[in-house]
């Protein structure tokens, strides 16, 4: 098959780019022919919360990356549909994460599929965003009827869905185990790499910081008593897409200055999994969630997780099997954040993880695309 991937890669960074790239080499694995269209131009500067949307790791090796494609050009979008259109493609999949994307993506979708050959599918990661605006559902309307069939990473986005459109094919697919980021290394060698001391517990925050993740939530459990006079220390790696100055007066408001370790500056891929094998266990305290690539990355590096009860986090994370699910208060992820030292769960949590993560695969990814398209491979 022929198959196009619209989206985020390469020179772009960040998680979307960094599935689109694992999600073609898997394609590719299995005999198809794969080109990815990326943005030239993804969001102008005034728009992007964070220091800068693009990467300074090599290009990956093996795939046709074709930088072409401009947000805010609608002369460009009908170029590169128009291009898209004569490739006479299988398959076209293209993800969609937000409302701003939506004339942009529609519009190409709309032109390649024009050729009545190529099959358009959606990999949904959110179909209402965290951070609503005015206009998103006129948006993601224009979006959705350009798409013939949807894959969302997480039931609670294919409900949402049902907002737009009842009737298009529709399949759940959990995001599959993020396995890029290179092999697992020791405790110890991970925490020497970072220039932190051993035999002390290192909880970790991972990822773009965004209000709707939650962190004051996990600061506020830092700060209970029980946790604050004893060794555990939180580490909280990622880049600020929100306020910086809140979460510092938060820190230096409940004192926990020595107690928490900011590793702010963007995570490039060959320093991930040095912060995950550093860690005892990776918090995600969001306030609302669809799914989340963090705790793929905690199934490859088998890593405990605690996660909270929101949109699809509890269908990835069996609670007490491979971490715990907590509600999205203080008191409650406090509590489990203690009763996983008090009751040793590391070692129990990182074994069940190896079991459960054979059900997070990226050819079963693949196998459903062909299946929501009606194509036999």
């Amino acid at each position: 098959m022929k198959v196009v991937i619209l989206g985020p890669a390469h020179p772009l960074r960040g998680g979307l780019a960094a599935y689109n790239e694992r999600l073609a080499q898997e394609f590719i694995a299995q005999g198809h022919e794969v080109i990815v269209y990326t943005f030239s131009l993804q969001y102008p500067g005034f728009l992007f919360p964070g220091t800068t949307q693009y990467s300074d790791q090599h290009a990956p090796t093996g795939l046709n990356i074709k930088i072409k494609v401009n947000s805010i050009n609608p002369l460009n979008w009908i170029i590169v549909g128009r291009e898209i259109k004569k490739l006479n493609a299988d398959l076209l999949i293209t993800r969609y994460w937000l409302p701003f994307m939506g004339p942009c993506l529609g519009t190409i979708n709309r032109i390649a599929r024009s050729n009545k050959k190529t099959k358009v599918i959606s990999l949904l990661d959110n179909i209402i965003p965290h951070e609503k605006r005015p206009g998103d559902n006129v948006l993601t309307n224009y979006f959705v009827k350009s798409v013939d069939g949807f894959i969302a990473m997480s039931q609670s986005v294919l409900d949402d869905l049902n907002t737009f459109n009842k009737t298009k094919p529709r399949l759940f697919n959990p995001h599959p185990v993020y396995d890029q980021f290179g092999d697992a290394v020791t405790k110890e060698e991970a925490l020497k790499h970072l220039g932190l001391k051993t035999g002390i517990p290192y909880l970790l925050f991972f990822g773009f910081i965004r209000d709707y993740k939650g962190l004051d939530l996990l600061l506020k459990a830092m700060a209970d008593e029980r946790i604050k006079n004893s060794e555990i220390k939180l580490i909280v790696a990622g880049e600020f897409y929100s306020d910086r100055k809140v979460y510092d007066n938060l820190i230096a408001e409940l004192q926990l200055s020595d107690h928490v370790i900011m590793k702010t500056d963007y995570i490039p891929d060959n320093e991930v999994r040095y912060y995950f094998c550093a860690s005892d266990m990776v918090v995600q305290p969001y306030k609302h969630a669809t799914q989340s690539g963090v705790t793929q990355i905690c199934y490859h590096f088998n890593r405990p997780m605690l996660v909270t009860n929101v949109g699809g986090l509890p269908e990835i994370v069996p609670h007490n099997v491979v971490g715990y699910v907590t509600q999205p208060d203080p008191a409650d992820i406090a509590k489990h954040i203690q009763q996983f030292y008090i009751e040793r769960k590391e070692n129990v949590f990182a074994e069940n993880i190896k079991t459960e993560k054979k059900r997070f695969s990226w050819p079963a990814l693949v196998n459903n695309f062909f299946t929501i398209a009606g194509l036999t491979k």
